[in-house]
């Protein structure tokens, strides 16, 4: 009876996937347990063999270049003028012109302009109106009068009235009237686009 149970322990072990019996019967197998657990090489199992995939060769990786932001669009300029900003003054050096512009419009000009001469130029690039005085004076050019001087680059260049034909030493030089409309119009913080 003894040996009974013990096939019976090696038969449930078998069953329930365990490879080897637990106690003193394992050892010795039962002619019932070991025709199944042993298969014979010549006989047909019933399960097909899969063949297990080898692991791939290790391939060479390259790194993906992070992406890049896009280029930002070109500058729309203001029709008309060859600024792109929206508020306030445009100036073109080479043909002597400016214009105000409000809301991306020109809203006053083309008006005649003349700029520094050599040695004196004008700074192209962008700019911001600093200060204004109505009536100013020169004190580097013999106190010359500098009337609605509205200064937009902090060594003392200005839009205000002076000849149109003579070259400054820097300032835009405007007629009276398109002056004092450049003064009035202009605020501290407003834009100014000088251009070759």
């Amino acid at each position: 009876m003894r040996r009974a149970a013990l096939v019976a322990i090696a038969l449930l072990a078998t069953a329930c996937g365990t490879s080897e019996a637990s106690g003193p019967a394992a050892s010795t197998p039962s002619p019932a347990t070991s025709a199944s657990s042993t298969p014979s090489s010549a006989a047909p199992t019933s399960e097909p063999s899969v063949p297990t995939p080898s692991p791939a060769p290790p391939t060479e990786t390259t790194k993906t270049p992070d992406p890049q932001p896009a280029p930002p669009p070109p500058p729309v300029t203001v029709p008309g003028t060859p600024c792109d900003i929206t508020e306030g003054a445009c100036v073109r050096l080479s043909t002597n012109e400016s214009w105000l512009i409000s809301g991306g419009q020109i809203s006053y000009g083309p008006v005649p302009t003349t700029s520094g001469m050599p040695g004196y130029e004008t700074p192209v690039g962008y700019h911001e109106v600093l200060w204004k005085v109505e009536l100013d004076y020169s004190r580097d050019f013999n106190m010359a009068e500098m009337p609605y001087s509205t200064y937009f680059v902090s060594n003392g260049i200005a839009f205000h009235e002076g000849s149109l034909t003579e070259p400054s030493h820097g300032c835009i030089h405007l007629s009276r009237e398109a002056a004092a409309k450049y003064f009035r119009t202009l605020q501290v913080g407003d834009q100014v686009q000088v251009t070759p």
